[in-house]
C-alpha cells in the first residue's frame, strides 16, 4: 500500500496533505524520513509515524460522535445535514455510515463505521446490545403503569427496560432494542413527554465527556474490543 493511501485510509491525512507533509520531513517509515508518498509499505509490519506519532492501521474505521440536535443519522441527504457532513473531507469518502440511528432532535453517542458485519451484529435484536439514554420529562414520572416491564408497541410487547430516576423529572433508561421513537412512546404511555434525550452509552462503550456536540474521535482499541465482545 502506498504511504499516501495508508494515511488517507487511516484518516490521518488526505493524499495531498500527505505529499506536503512528506516533503516537509514529517513522515517516517521505520524511523527513516520518507519524502516520497508513492512508496509502498506493509501496513501490518512497517511502523509509520506522522509528526512523530505512530499511525495505527485500521482495516475498519470506528468513530464516536457526540451527535448534535438537528442533524440526521444518515450517510447522505439532499436537503438536510447528516452526521457524515460533520466529518473532515477525507473521512467523508470512506463509506462510513451510522451504526444505528438517533432521532433528529436526540443528541449524544453515535457510532460511525464502515464495518458492515459488526454493525449488523450489534444491531441484531438477538444480541441484546444495551443502549442507555439520559432523559428529561415535562412532568414527574411514576411507574404506576409499569412501562419497564414492556408495553405493546407495533403489535408486540417491548423487551424489559431499566429506568433509574435522578429526580422527579430526569433519569437514565437502558434498552436492548430500538423501535421507532421507542423511548418517547414509552413515556407517552405513562403520560409524560420527553423534552430532552441524550444517548450516553452503546454496547458497553460510554460517550466521551470531553466531546462537545458535533465533535468526534476514533474509538480506542479497548473500545473497539468492547464492541466486538458485545454481540455474543
Amino acid at each position: 500500500m502506498r504511504i499516501d493511501k495508508f494515511l488517507s485510509v487511516t484518516g490521518k491525512a488526505s493524499r495531498s496533505e500527505s505529499s506536503r507533509a512528506a516533503r516537509a520531513g514529517r513522515i517516517t517509515v521505520n524511523g527513516v524520513i520518507a519524502r516520497d508518498c508513492s512508496r509502498h509499505i506493509d501496513p501490518e509490519k512497517d511502523e509509520i509515524c506522522f509528526d512523530g506519532i505512530k499511525v495505527l492501521y485500521r482495516e475498519f474505521i470506528w468513530i464516536m460522535m457526540n451527535k448534535p440536535a438537528g442533524v440526521l443519522s444518515a450517510s447522505e441527504d439532499r436537503k438536510q445535514k447528516t452526521v457524515i457532513d460533520l466529518l473532515p473531507p477525507e473521512l467523508q469518502e470512506k463509506g462510513l455510515f451510522p451504526c444505528g440511528r438517533l432521532d433528529k432532535d436526540t443528541v449524544g453517542l453515535l457510532m460511525l463505521t464502515n464495518d458492515g458485519a459488526l454493525s449488523h451484529a450489534l444491531l441484531s435484536p438477538r444480541h441484546h446490545a444495551e443502549k442507555s439514554y439520559y432523559f428529561r420529562l415535562s412532568r414527574p414520572y411514576d411507574n404506576a403503569r409499569g412501562i419497564e416491564n414492556g408495553i405493546m408497541m407495533d403489535g408486540k410487547l417491548t423487551k424489559p427496560a431499566k429506568i433509574v430516576m435522578r429526580d422527579a423529572l430526569c433519569g437514565v433508561i437502558t434498552l436492548t432494542e430500538g423501535k421507532y421513537h421507542q423511548i418517547k412512546r414509552m413515556f407517552a404511555y405513562a403520560g409524560c413527554t420527553v423534552v430532552y434525550l441524550k444517548r450516553i452509552s452503546f454496547a458497553g462503550v460510554k460517550l466521551d465527556p470531553s466531546l462537545g456536540e458535533g465533535e468526534w474521535r476514533y474509538l480506542t482499541p479497548e473500545e473497539e474490543e468492547a464492541l466486538r465482545r458485545a454481540p455474543v
